[in-house]
């Protein structure tokens, strides 16, 4: 693929289904290879918008709507950065050779979907997973519950970042479970998935990216990423993290099998569960993930500048650089056009910096931006990365 100017007849158009920060990231990464980016999101003033060359706001499950604007801006590559998608409309702009869709169309439809991707998984790959069954209502979770023993977990098919998840105990809070995730998901769906535990000791991220070499498609793995979660939702991570050399192995043929089923180009996030020099499929996420922002630190080229190289055709390297970690920084208020205090103290970390995504409205659990730091070791890394963190204060512009 020649690589032309923006905003003229030569251009690369990228369109960015999702404009929050990873979106932005990419953006910036594109911008520097001379791509001219197109941002789409259902809000005014996303993230990826403030650093894109043009941008729609809609909502992106209208397929009517979503139709329009691809056809209006005609971009050569559709980049899906978020679930809530009318993905019918996205294979069929593929179907008619319209625009390449990253990874796959199908990739798209199966991954925003937990249960076509573990179906997939689980069933047809044969990859190891936690004991799972799907239900369409309350008295089918709790059924589904009692059959593969308590604890179990609740997840809506259709949501991201913790949303709408829930783990029960006990069967009489199956009803409530239910009700939290049909209200929280990011997109409407009666059913939800129900997981059994799995004793882990740790769960990784396993940044698995294809790309083009010497014209054939290779898959290249970066060092795996420990990260921490609170109610399903990332909130520090670490690279490497520390993993048995079976289990290391075991991860990267998950990794791969499971990316060669999607197909296609580009970065996806593959989530594991490890105990010992055993490892587990949990999900994948076929694009750069929240935990991949400790890559800023330490990667020679981070997950966001894999991502931009592997869907233009370019080579990648996945090399690590440095020792890091990263943490997150909450919104902490309810407010609109927030300001951020503190952040000279909080660059006085040694190795510290900052990604402050410019997201216009703040709620008090939501990221509004990530501290990176660098360390002899990951736990000195972990260490800076969440000093600096707590040091910026969020308040009302």
């Amino acid at each position: 693929m020649k690589l032309g100017t923006p905003l003229s007849d030569s251009a690369v158009r990228v369109m960015l289904l999702g404009a929050g920060e990873l979106g932005k990231e990419l953006a910036i990464e594109l911008q520097r290879l001379g791509v001219e980016v197109i941002a789409v999101d259902r809000y005014p003033n996303a993230p990826a918008m403030q650093v894109a060359h043009r941008s729609h706001v809609i909502p992106m499950t209208d397929p009517q709507l979503l139709n329009g604007v691809i056809l209006a801006e005609a971009p050569h590559i559709i980049v899906p950065e978020i679930e809530a998608i009318a993905t019918e409309v996205l294979a069929q702009i593929e179907a008619a050779g319209l625009a390449i869709v990253i990874p796959t169309a199908r990739a798209t439809q199966l991954t925003m979907n937990r249960e076509g991707i573990r179906r997939l998984a689980a069933e047809e790959l044969g990859l190891p997973t936690s004991p799972y069954a799907f239900a369409g209502s309350a008295a089918e979770l709790a059924e589904a519950a009692d059959r593969i023993g308590l604890p179990v977990f609740i997840k809506p098919v259709m949501s991201s970042s913790g949303k709408g998840q829930s783990m029960i105990d006990a069967l009489e809070d199956a009803t409530n479970a239910w009700t939290h995730a049909q209200s929280s998901g990011r997109v409407e769906t009666s059913r939800v998935i129900v997981e059994g535990r799995i004793d882990f000791d740790f769960e990784i991220t396993l940044l698995t990216v294809r790309s083009m070499r010497d014209g054939v498609v290779v898959t290249d793995f970066c060092a795996p990423i420990g990260h921490r979660q609170v109610k399903g939702d990332y909130v520090e991570s670490w690279q490497p993290q520390a993993m048995s050399p079976a289990a290391l192995t075991a991860a990267q043929e998950i990794g791969r099998k499971v990316t060669e089923a999607l197909g296609g180009l580009g970065v996806f996030g593959v989530e594991l569960f490890v105990r010992g020099d055993q490892v587990w499929f949990s999900e994948v996420s076929p694009r750069p993930h929240d935990t991949g922002l400790v890559t800023l630190a330490t990667q020679t080229q981070s997950e966001f500048a894999l991502h931009a190289r592997a869907i233009l055709g370019l080579p990648v390297d996945v090399s690590q650089r440095d020792i890091g970690a990263s943490a997150v920084i909450y919104g902490g208020i309810d407010a609109v056009g927030i300001a951020f205090e503190g952040v000279a103290e909080a660059l006085t970390v040694p190795t510290a910096d900052l990604r402050l995504f410019g997201k216009p409205e703040s709620f008090e659990r939501r990221r509004m931006g990530v501290a990176v730091a660098r360390g002899d070791t990951t736990d000195q890394a972990r260490e800076r990365a969440t000093l600096a963190a707590s040091r910026v204060r969020p308040v009302k512009g």
